[in-house]
């Protein structure tokens, strides 16, 4: 896998408690790594830290699974 996914999936594996087994690019967020509305807001904040990013909140609302954020941090590489 690529660096930004492994960087992805350590703050997935860190913040959801999850195995990194699980983290997968078609893991789906709520349902495969069991987070709920909390978990996922701490989640995006962490990744916004991390990243160095801003995850507008309508984009936000639309990320199903791990590969929907990953492929918005792409479009967000400089």
């Amino acid at each position: 896998m690529d660096e930004l996914f492994e960087k992805l999936k350590k703050i997935i594996v860190e913040k959801l408690e999850v195995e990194e087994a699980k983290v997968l690019p078609e893991s789906k967020i709520r349902e495969d790594l069991n987070a709920d509305s909390l978990d996922t807001y701490e989640l995006l904040y962490a990744i916004e830290e991390e990243m160095g990013i801003t995850i507008p909140e309508d984009k936000a609302s639309e990320f199903e699974k791990v590969g929907d954020v990953l492929a918005y941090l792409r479009t967000q590489q400089k």
